[in-house]
């Protein structure tokens, strides 16, 4: 008997062993199994909390793959390193920058940041849906403020080797101006940020989506843009939109942000979605706004027209649904020259972000496209070219 349990410890004991290898390794198997255990015994916030701690600590494997040269992208006077990026929402106080971009990311996007302090929505306000490979968040711009997240932007400004840095700006709950809240962020963050987003898509904040009608957007970007221009360095500024818009709003956006008083200088597309169709989970009903693979085709949709309302002149940022390079190059060809992700982590861990590089890279060398951004709106292309055959 003594023997027998001495074998099942050191059996044991070599499981850890060889789990642990793996996982420091960065193994993507490794990974997954570790995030559904972690799904397990955690709810959804904690599970995220734990996860920006872990990588704030430099408590992750690093990523050893090399970035592909084809892969990089040149943009705003920025050279992205690779074209996958974290999106808003997971490292919301600049936390864990260093961290993501150690595991692989060639951007990191943090926030949504308010000018004020705030708890954000009562909790429990994050679900997992496994069935679904999916997300639903009602956070509702829980934000530590301007002055605790300039703080760290100060201090991750000067790091060698770190990823091109975006910051995603919010307005405070009940605030009686909103360009006020994104003209201090503006001005407050700009200064430490290589870009800048003004998010008005977020479904968890009341009124907030109100502003991507026409005449509150140009309204409110006259405003924006100018805090922008008083700044001492020019900061790319882009805004991002939800993927719930009807082609007549999409319209309307596109005629704004590309007008010369109100241009910006890109999209991004899109946040997360209020429509709850297809989905199979236990908590599909919870309020809030959706991501993950429910998602995927929509926005890549929405990044198609957007891409064909501006005639391409803005560029696009693709978020929504990214799990894969697959995911990934469809969004490049429908028009986005990034990809950004979020909810792929909470269910495949930090090995995701070589992972969509190394399936990216693949596609564009089986491609006839020499780089990545050869390849950005490729299906506008193709399909104007068979519109000219057939009218031939």
């Amino acid at each position: 008997m003594t023997q027998i349990r001495q074998f099942t410890g050191l059996g044991a004991l070599g499981g850890v062993v060889c789990g642990g290898i793996l996982l420091y390794k960065g193994d993507e198997s490794a990974f997954k199994a570790l995030m559904s255990a972690v799904s397990r015994v955690t709810d959804g916030e904690t599970g995220h909390r734990l996860a920006v701690w872990s990588l704030s600590k430099g408590l992750h494997p690093a990523c050893r793959q090399q970035n592909d040269p084809a892969l990089q992208v040149k943009l705003w006077n920025l050279t992205f390193p690779n074209p996958v990026g974290v999106a808003a929402g997971f490292d919301k106080g600049a936390e864990a920058a260093m961290g993501l971009a150690h595991i692989g990311f060639g951007f990191v996007e943090v926030g949504s940041v308010t000018p004020l302090a705030q708890d954000g929505n009562p909790k429990p306000r994050v679900f997992r849906l496994p069935e679904d490979q999916a997300v639903i968040n009602r956070y509702g711009f829980n934000s530590e403020g301007h002055d605790v997240v300039r703080g760290r932007l100060t201090s991750f400004q000067d790091l060698p080797n770190r990823a091109v840095l975006g910051v995603n700006l919010g307005r405070n709950k009940g605030s009686a101006s909103a360009a006020k809240d994104y003209c201090d962020g503006v001005t407050s963050l700009g200064p430490y940020a290589d870009y800048l987003v003004v998010n008005i898509s977020s479904p968890n904040t009341p009124g907030l989506r109100d502003l991507q009608a026409k005449e509150e957007l140009a309204a409110l970007l006259r405003q924006v843009l100018k805090a922008r221009d008083s700044l001492e360095k020019r900061i790319p500024l882009l805004i991002k939109i939800a993927p719930d818009l009807i082609l007549a709003e999409m319209e309307d956006i596109a005629e704004v942000i590309t007008s010369p008083e109100t241009r910006i200088d890109g999209l991004i597309v899109s946040n997360t979605t209020t429509s709850r169709e297809g989905l199979v989970g236990a908590s599909k009903e919870e309020t809030g706004g959706l991501s993950g693979a429910p998602l995927t085709e929509k926005s890549t949709k929405a990044v198609s027209e957007m891409y064909r309302l501006t005639k391409g002149s803005l560029p696009i940022i693709g978020a929504g649904g990214v799990q894969n390079g697959k995911d990934a190059w469809e969004k490049v060809l429908a028009g986005a020259s990034l990809v950004q992700l979020y909810t792929a982590m909470v269910y495949q861990g930090p090995p995701v972000a070589g992972k969509v590089r190394r399936e990216l890279s693949s596609l564009l060398a089986d491609s006839s496209f020499s780089t990545l951004q050869q390849a950005v709106g490729a299906n506008h292309r193709q399909n104007h070219c068979e519109a000219d055959q057939t009218n031939d």
